[in-house]
């Protein structure tokens, strides 16, 4: 697979699309780890470190479908960059106001949040064209794009952590968010970003929630996002119960370092079978690996097992993008993509909220708990909906890039065909 990846990454625009989507997703990536380590840095309780993070998902949830349908609708560059700079503005005025006066900490990351740019579904709806709507490569380049990410989830809690030491939390979030803005910067002057444009869409208020698997597939990864976030909270109260800050960037490594490999293996082969399947046994193993983080061991045998809770994240992100591809109505292909981040987002944000309390009321375990106990309840979401799941079909995505690329073999005068 290693040769394939390199392979997608020679292709023109692939890596220097792929890299900057990364590097512009870093502050989304990395805002729950921050401002928990800031929140605390001023002096803040968990629970306030956690509602702010949670208040930030929750705004982050709600601006990436507005924004995803604005992108279809109106194309990247109008959108992407001016909302990056927006979010970023967010967290300087966070950085400065401090948590002093929550309601200016709380408007500060409500701003951040509900401008980050769709980035992630911008990169997903570029695929197809940058890859001539072939839908094995597609594939594989969401297997990529997932095995990436987790380098970033794994790059990120460290590089935190090393700004906060080198200087102190404020100048790590003002540090981030420069970085991201250089990031989607470097996406939108890119021809496929400049040139591309969504297919053809029927007019309905619902967009791309008209589709009842696509539904179904939120409600469960919104259940896997609680229990991603809530070990956002969960892993600082376990650093402080050692006495150590650094056993935390550790530990949030060594998650995404698990999801890493997990994702270079399921990248390894091809996968036959409905999708839909492969993925309800994906997160019932990304359940049960959630179970031993509630034994709360010493740091080192800690930190393996957060390696293990990682290892089938990215697959079964990755198998989450072809499904959402499969189930998405002609047109809403960014905002698809986006409804899925909101739906993560807004788990992620009930996670860090509940941790919290889990952890003042039960101790850390408990807030372990919380993870293991959202596992299983996206297991039971996919199990229930497997009919509504199983509707059969390539997907919408690339099969608009490859109709439009039969239509136009040399592309748009970039290069680069149209994708929906």
């Amino acid at each position: 697979m290693a040769a394939g990846y390199a392979e997608l990454l020679r292709t023109r625009h692939a890596a220097r699309l792929l890299a900057g989507t990364l590097i512009g997703r870093l502050p989304n990536g990395t805002a729950p780890i921050a401002i928990v380590l800031f929140t605390r840095a001023e002096g803040g309780s968990y629970s306030l470190a956690g509602a702010l993070a949670a208040v930030y998902g929750l705004a982050n949830a709600v601006g990436q479908p507005l924004l995803g349908r604005a992108v279809d609708l109106f194309g990247q560059p109008r959108v992407q960059l001016p909302a990056a700079v927006v979010s970023a503005l967010g967290m300087v005025w966070l950085a400065l106001a401090g948590t002093g006066s929550p309601a200016a900490a709380y408007g500060a990351v409500v701003v951040a949040g509900l401008f980050t740019p769709p980035l992630e579904g911008g990169l997903r709806a570029l695929w197809p064209g940058v890859l001539g709507g072939r839908e094995e490569r597609v594939h594989a380049a969401y297997a990529l794009d997932a095995v990436a990410q987790e380098v970033m989830f794994t790059v990120g809690p460290l590089l935190v952590t090393l700004f906060v030491a080198l200087w102190d939390p404020a100048a790590a979030l003002l540090v981030i968010n420069a970085i991201g803005v250089l990031g989607a910067l470097s996406v939108v002057v890119s021809e496929p970003s400049r040139t591309w444009r969504s297919a053809p869409r029927e007019a309905h208020w619902l967009g791309a929630l008209r589709s009842r698997g696509l539904l179904a597939l939120l409600g469960a990864f919104f259940f896997v996002g609680t229990a991603l976030g809530s070990i956002t909270v969960a892993g600082v109260a376990y650093a402080d119960d050692h006495g150590r800050q650094a056993v935390y960037g550790w530990l949030m490594a060594a998650l995404g370092l698990g999801a890493l490999v997990g994702g270079v293996v399921y990248g390894a082969r091809q996968w036959s079978g409905a999708p839909e399947r492969r993925l309800r046994l994906l997160v019932a193993l990304l359940a049960v690996c959630y179970l031993p983080l509630m034994l709360t061991p010493g740091p080192v045998a800690m930190t393996g097992l957060a390696a293990l809770a990682g290892v089938f994240l990215a697959p079964s992100i990755a198998c989450a993008f072809i499904v959402v591809d499969r189930h998405a109505p002609a047109g809403t292909v960014t905002e698809a993509f986006s409804w899925l981040v909101t739906f993560f987002g807004v788990g992620a944000a009930i996670g860090t909220a509940a941790a919290g309390p889990a952890v003042e009321w039960g101790g850390t375990a408990a807030s372990f708990g919380v993870a293991a106990v959202a596992g299983a309840a996206a297991l039971v979401v996919l199990t229930a909906t497997q009919r509504v799941l199983a509707t059969p079909g390539r997907s919408r995505a690339v099969a608009a890039g490859a109709e439009e690329a039969v239509q136009d073999p040399a592309g748009t005068a970039s290069g680069v065909p149209s994708a929906g």
